[in-house]
């Protein structure tokens, strides 16, 4: 069993004192690949270096929405150059949060906008953040036109749901599933077909039950397949088989 986390932050600093050792447990767990999505331009450096040191790592690059005073205009420029020079699977994580107040919605739509219109040019994927937010960035997508991408952490409607399949996405699912008392989020794992699911941890960020309160690892990757089986009532083993054969399709991993 070989399994893909689509979206973990092993470039940030909670993991900087025992990186290696995160990742040694990970590929110990059948993790066989890790996709890190950048979100700001000071990390960039750091992730696409690592990314070339591990095998099975792959760079994403973005400029997150909640992170607006970190970043400035040339930042786009620098992103189309990284872009140009390979070895980055999708623009990401980008999108749109409606949730913490006190962030300029113009700004957000705004950056959002010309990062899609970055991943078009290049024809790469888009991994979305998206809080509250769903319709707009829908919106955005159709008329800015991407080849598709993942909604990492998916938390809309069946109907948006539909909306985003019609357009190349898959949903990424991730610790929440994990948790008994997340009735919506595993009613959506359930509903939706299993060609439109992909696995994540988010790690640092969104603990599974069995840890809940510490750090998330990339490791914890099979405690989130074996949740989305139980949900679905499928076998573990199949579900690992599909999940990872819908991210190297939607973001071209070979």
């Amino acid at each position: 069993m070989q399994l893909i986390d689509t979206h973990c932050h092993l470039d940030v600093a909670e993991f900087d004192a025992d990186r290696e050792a995160v990742i040694a447990a990970a590929r110990a767990a059948g993790v066989a690949t890790i996709v890190i999505p950048g979100i700001h331009r000071a990390g960039w450096p750091a992730l696409l270096d690592l990314c070339t040191r591990e095998r099975g790592l792959h760079a994403a690059l973005g400029l997150h929405p909640l992170l607006l005073d970190q970043h400035a205009p040339v930042d786009l420029a620098e992103l189309e150059r990284r872009l140009a020079a390979g070895g980055v699977v999708a623009v990401g994580e980008i999108g749109l949060d409606y949730i913490v107040d006190g962030i300029d919605r113009d700004r957000q739509q705004v950056l959002f906008e010309a990062q899609l219109a970055i991943a078009r040019a290049a024809r790469l994927p888009v991994i979305l953040h998206v809080r509250r937010a769903h319709d707009p960035v829908l919106s955005a997508l159709r008329r800015v036109g991407v080849v598709g991408g993942i909604a990492h952490a998916f938390n809309g409607s069946l109907e948006q749901a539909r909306q985003y399949l019609d357009l190349g996405f898959r949903f990424g699912f991730g610790g929440t599933l994990t948790y008994e008392r997340s009735t919506r989020i595993r009613t959506l794992a359930r509903a939706l077909p299993a060609s439109a699911i992909v696995i994540e941890t988010d790690a640092p960020d969104i603990p599974v039950a069995s840890h809940r309160g510490e750090r998330n690892c990339p490791a914890y990757l099979l405690e989130i397949i074996t949740a989305l089986a139980s949900v679905r009532g499928e076998l573990v083993a199949d579900l690992a088989a599909q999940t990872s054969a819908n991210a190297r399709a939607v973001l071209g991993l070979a």
